[in-house]
């Protein structure tokens, strides 16, 4: 008798079938979540629904070199004018030090804390003005990124970039 020849249990054919169904229920499933990432943007899974205006005109390929350039240009020229503008103050600084060791200028401390406290006194003031301004900047900020991921993405990377190079 061969093995073809012997009947199969009845269990084992009750279980094949639930496999077959199992089977079949976990593919809809999966289909039916490939179709709703196809018609769902990584972004606004990820963002919300905020994102979009640049997201929807350009491939995500053209973003990122827009704003991978940009992003660059800005970080070189940031490198540079920082480097410059550190000189600057630097230079400043020991100048103004040398010739107060040298006696050419004199420089009147208690004026100086007098001013440093009046400026510390208004910063106060001001303080929650400044927070309010801040705060409606960072929300602002943070919505324009959402709607820009991909660009935004690209500059930040292309700044870092300009920054190293």
């Amino acid at each position: 008798m061969s093995s073809e020849d012997t009947p199969v249990p009845e269990r084992y054919i009750k279980m094949a079938n639930n496999d077959k169904d199992l089977e079949a229920e976990i593919y809809d499933k999966v289909v039916d979540l490939t179709e709703y990432a196809k018609r769902q943007r990584w972004w606004n899974r990820m963002f919300g629904k905020n994102s979009g205006p640049l997201a929807e005109k350009y491939s995500v390929a053209t973003q990122l070199a827009i704003g991978g350039a940009s992003g660059w240009c800005a970080g070189y020229l940031f490198q540079k004018v920082g480097k410059v503008a550190a000189t600057a103050v630097g230079g400043g600084l020991l100048l103004l030090q040398i010739a107060n060791n040298t006696g050419y200028i004199q420089v009147d401390w208690k004026r100086v804390e007098k001013d440093v406290d009046k400026a510390k006194r208004q910063l106060k003031k001001t303080t929650n003005q400044a927070d309010k301004e801040i705060t409606t900047l960072f929300e602002k900020s943070t919505v324009f990124v959402k709607k820009n991921i991909v660009v935004t993405s690209g500059f930040v990377g292309g700044f870092l970039l300009g920054l190293a190079s």
